[in-house]
């Protein structure tokens, strides 16, 4: 063999190599964005056992609905980073219940909401009767959230347990709920980006609460420890979300 064939040969095995290390870098990264934190499935089906509330399930979201009077207004929302969108059936369908809303929780692409260009009325058109739409999420959805309040006119923006990695408008109203036990978005985290935020933005932190009080999947590694029962949290977020909407909301029907 000459020394051009030798080098030709490791030239070839260097390229299959690389490729071979690509493709499992690949198949290694989608498996990873598959394990999703699943929602409490108890929790889940209580959502689903209320009569007050309906869930449907859609290629792209899943839709809770009040089952009588419903608002002209509408959330969606967007789940955090590789948590299950049925996560969020318990922390949400109590708004729904109190306010008439329509909540529009998205399957973020690749479960990472990153990832998911798509446009809003990708989600908002699984809900067509609503004619105001606020935008939302939890943690790293939150931050997608905030991206899309800046490309589209929305009632409100909602972040839980998150915040904004740029300037949101000063005309937009914002809300940010945020854990005082919270050991991922931390509240020195909900204060650093605070600044992003218009002035009159309405912060509020539940005492007790942690990242994963804002849905319903279980104990998530780095967060604090919530002293609150998942049952409390969820009031305290339905009453904040329910206030905040209800002043920008368009009247029920």
């Amino acid at each position: 063999m000459t020394a051009r064939t030798r080098l030709r040969t490791r030239v070839r095995f260097a390229g299959w190599s690389a490729l071979t290390a690509l493709a499992l870098g690949i198949v290694a990264f989608l498996t990873w964005t598959q394990l999703v934190m699943p929602a409490d499935r108890a929790a889940a089906q209580a959502v689903f056992d209320n009569p007050a509330v309906t869930v449907t399930d859609t290629d792209v979201s899943v839709v809770i609905a009040p089952a009588a009077e419903r608002s002209m207004a509408g959330l969606v929302f967007i789940p955090g980073a590789k948590v299950d969108p049925y996560a969020y059936l318990a922390t949400l369908s109590p708004t729904v219940a109190a306010t008439g809303m329509t909540v529009v929780i998205t399957k973020p692409v690749l479960n990472l909401a990153f990832f998911d260009q798509r446009p809003l009325d990708t989600f908002t058109a699984t809900a067509p009767d609503v004619a105001s739409w606020f935008i939302g999420g939890h943690s790293l959805g939150g931050v997608r959230a905030c991206m899309y309040a800046q490309d589209n006119e929305v009632a409100g923006l909602v972040l839980l347990g998150s915040y904004c990695a740029s300037a949101v408008d000063e005309e937009q109203s914002v809300l940010s709920i945020s854990g005082s036990e919270d050991g991922l978005s931390t509240p020195a985290t909900i204060d650093d980006a605070a600044d992003l935020l218009p002035a009159d933005t309405t912060f509020v932190r539940i005492e007790g609460a942690n990242h994963a009080s804002f849905g319903a999947y279980g104990a998530q590694p780095g967060d604090g420890e919530a002293t609150l029962t998942p049952a409390q949290s969820e009031q305290a977020i339905t009453g904040a979300l329910s206030t905040f909407t209800a002043l920008r909301a368009p009247q029920s029907e």
